[in-house]
């Protein structure tokens, strides 16, 4: 029987087009090995996004022996891809460490500006911030974890850091578990399956009996609290985002401290207006 890698593996081997879309699941060596003879693949383009991926967490910079140990490439290859870089503008050089400048935000805009989804969800949560005074979020599923792609932020410091752009594990968080919950009951078993959860607060769910009860609920239910799982103070509750033939492409959320809203405070007064959030965003997509 082949194991998930392999599984992964022969996936990835399918040429990518518009009808087949690459298997979430296969990853970057995955892509790489499996495309190695495929006269389509850019290799040095697959290259030159890997490093640029290889930064993500690392506020500090990167050196080229850091990069290395992330991606597998020799630091030769690394060496002439922050070259091209840098050239473009995309990183800065201090010594012998690395940094992503902002124009490398150009390539997150083209996607913001770009969709739909996004463009529609800004007013949308702009309205539910001002209603009930509390900041809201639209997020995405990438793999195991959770995209912020839009946000309306209230006058409250909760969360410090969250912005578009931002990636939270999808099993702790509210946008997440309702987006985990709409997946197929196959997906959904082999992500908990793969799934090392860990503790982020004495809250945290990580029995994967647990979170499998739990994230069904949230599909019984249509929508999910998380109630200081991800961090102590934050409580928050998302519903999902579907478009008129009822396939779910976003999450969006309210999040608070638990000092200001208690768990009733979310289903009566958060939880309308998310729904009716999620109604006015249906009635615009396909």
């Amino acid at each position: 029987m082949c194991d998930n890698r392999a599984l992964r593996m022969m996936r990835a081997t399918r040429r990518v087009s518009e009808s087949e879309p690459r298997d979430p699941d296969a990853t970057p060596a995955d892509v790489f090995t499996a495309q190695a003879g495929n006269p389509d693949f850019v290799l040095s383009l697959a290259r030159g996004l890997r490093v640029i991926e290889s930064f993500e967490g690392h506020l500090q910079g990167r050196s080229i022996v850091e990069i290395a140990q992330t991606t597998g490439l020799s630091r030769a290859a690394i060496r002439r891809i922050l070259l091209t870089l840098g050239l473009l503008g995309y990183v800065e050089r201090s010594r012998q460490v690395y940094r992503l400048k902002t124009q490398v935000l150009r390539l997150c805009f083209s996607f913001l500006s770009s969709s739909s989804v996004v463009e529609a969800a800004r007013p949308v949560l702009e309205n539910i911030t001002e209603r009930l005074h509390e900041s809201s979020s639209m997020s995405m599923l990438d793999g195991g974890q959770i995209v912020y792609v839009a946000r309306s932020a209230a006058s409250h410091i909760l969360a410090a850091g969250l912005s578009v752009g931002s990636r939270l594990p999808a099993y702790c968080t509210s946008m997440g578990r309702v987006l985990l919950a709409a997946l197929p009951d196959a997906e959904f078993e082999a992500y908990l399956r793969d799934l090392k959860p860990k503790a982020y607060t004495p809250k945290t769910i990580t029995r994967i009996t647990q979170l499998r009860k739990t994230i069904l609920q949230a599909r019984k239910n249509g929508y999910a609290i998380v109630d200081e799982e991800l961090e102590a103070g934050l409580r928050s509750i998302a519903v999902p985002v579907s478009t008129r033939s009822s396939h779910v492409v976003a999450a969006i959320n309210v999040g608070t401290h638990v000092s200001r809203v208690d768990r009733a405070a979310l289903i009566n007064r958060c939880l309308p207006a998310l729904q009716e959030g999620a109604r006015a965003l249906r009635s615009v997509m396909i």
